[in-house]
């Protein structure tokens, strides 16, 4: 496996790791503010989708999708945000958030300013979904 010194996506999951391929790795994020946010990382170190072939472009791009179905299924987000920006930290990965209308930063990116406060609550049912977002991600086919 290609790891690059000091990257920390080379160094470390990047989040809690809940399921691991051959080329990929899906972990969970920032789930005290956004449940239920995934993260596909590709393992060796690239930076760039156009890095790999177009075989591994396709696989991985169909893994991204196959995550999305899971989350819409298990979090029934109004919106799913997927991200690839790479520019903190220049490992290709993608994010993969559920987004709702009363979110605190909706309809603004995650990373923007709030927009509003958070409702602890609805964070909390979300949360108390988590349990089967894992499973159903751990169950995903390991054919790599």
């Amino acid at each position: 496996m290609h790891r690059h010194p000091n990257c920390p996506l080379c160094e470390a999951d990047g989040g809690e790791l809940v399921w691991m391929g051959d080329r990929a790795r899906v972990i969970l994020v920032e789930q005290d503010r956004f449940p239920g946010f995934c993260r596909v990382v590709w393992n060796d170190h690239a930076s760039e989708l156009t890095d790999l072939d177009e075989a591994d472009q396709a696989w991985l791009m169909r893994l991204v999708a196959r995550i999305e179905r899971v989350v819409r299924e298990v979090m029934t987000p109004d919106k799913v945000n997927l991200a690839a920006f790479g520019n903190m930290v220049p490992h290709l990965h993608w994010h993969i958030i559920p987004r709702y209308r009363w979110d605190t930063h909706f309809p603004e990116a995650i990373w923007a300013a709030p927009q509003r406060n958070v409702e602890p609550a609805r964070v909390a049912e979300l949360a108390s979904r988590l349990p089967t977002l894992r499973a159903a991600l751990s169950a995903l086919e390991r054919a790599d």
